[in-house]
């Protein structure tokens, strides 16, 4: 039983890291320029942009970041797109 706690544990601080630096990303990204987590900037919050995407494959929302379409052309890596796509829709 405290093996599967441990487990458990692990598990939550990781995906809680990892939550974290998906989060420090987007504000390095210059992400939280235009958005916020819960109230709308200039951009969508990531909320509502998280219920518009649901659902969405993660490789489409990234290729359409880069190609520019219905958002400013992203130039970041598809790994950190992809983390930050992640993380957005989590919310």
């Amino acid at each position: 039983m405290k093996k599967v706690a441990i487990v458990v544990a692990a598990a939550g601080l990781l995906m809680a890291g990892t939550a974290q630096a998906s989060a420090d990303l987007a504000e390095k990204s210059g992400c939280n320029k235009c958005h916020a987590v819960d109230k709308k900037k200039m951009g969508p919050s990531y909320q509502d942009i998280a219920k518009k995407l649901k659902g969405k494959p993660d490789a489409e929302i990234v290729a359409n970041l880069k190609a520019g379409k219905g958002h400013p052309k992203q130039a970041g890596s598809d790994a950190d797109l992809t983390a930050v796509v992640k993380w957005i829709q989590a919310m």
